[in-house]
């Protein structure tokens, strides 16, 4: 069954040239040209993805994904966000949306992003699990536990974390990380840095120092395991 992208812009021209892109790759588009129209046609067709313009009339893109995120941890969401709107883009990621495209943009592009993020977000890797003390993350089942509790991970988040686990020790460039979690080979760090924030919350008993995932200024971050 082909997976369901719910793209929510107000610009008609804008949603039906996604629209056709995205049906080209073999996905089911559904469209949504506000807010609430975009929470009314989620909870009717729980799409696997949902591409969200920031700027939306009445109920706005960024409130969308606060409610989206709260009852949806694994939701995966690409932000649409205006080229020189930073502040948007960075709240839209500490809300927990899980990529972004710049408008304008490539439908192309778009695409591409989409689908690298439902691949992350669906692919099973086996029974691999890997220990950090009280912290578990199996990444075949996608499920990360912290003393026995379940982690709400967004898609990048669980991909951030399992890198990190995978590479402990070693100082990790920004630009490494957007690479190998993103899968881009340029683009705004601060993605990164915002991600790394969001996870630390999560895995650190103190965010404000964290044990596991430290950073090494002038380069990135680096992994401590137990």
């Amino acid at each position: 069954m082909a997976q369901r992208v719910l793209v929510v812009d107000d610009d008609q021209t804008v949603s039906d040239v996604v629209r056709r892109y995205l049906e080209h790759a073999g996905l089911t588009v559904d469209l949504a040209a506000d807010g609430r129209a975009a929470l009314e046609s989620f909870g009717r067709d729980r799409p696997d993805l949902v591409v969200l313009d920031l700027m939306l009339p009445g109920l706005d893109g960024l409130e969308v994904c606060r409610r989206l995120r709260r009852d949806h941890k694994d939701l995966p969401i690409v932000m649409l966000t205006a080229l020189g709107d930073e502040s948007d883009r960075v709240l839209g990621l500490e809300l927990g949306a899980d990529d972004y495209v710049t408008k304008p943009f490539s439908p192309r592009e778009l695409t591409l992003r989409v689908q690298s993020v439902l691949r992350r977000s669906t692919r099973f890797t086996g029974s691999d699990i890997l220990h950090d003390g009280e912290l578990t993350v199996d990444t075949g089942r996608r499920v990360a536990t912290l003393r026995g509790e379940p982690l709400a991970l967004t898609v990048r988040e669980f991909e951030l974390l399992e890198f990190l686990m995978r590479n402990p020790g070693r100082a990790i460039r920004r630009n490494e990380l957007l690479q190998a979690v993103w899968g881009w080979t340029f683009g705004d760090q601060s993605t990164v840095t915002v991600h790394v924030r969001r996870l630390r919350e999560k895995v650190e008993a103190d965010p404000a120092q964290p044990r596991r995932i430290v950073t090494v200024w002038g380069v990135g971050y680096r992994y401590e395991s137990g």
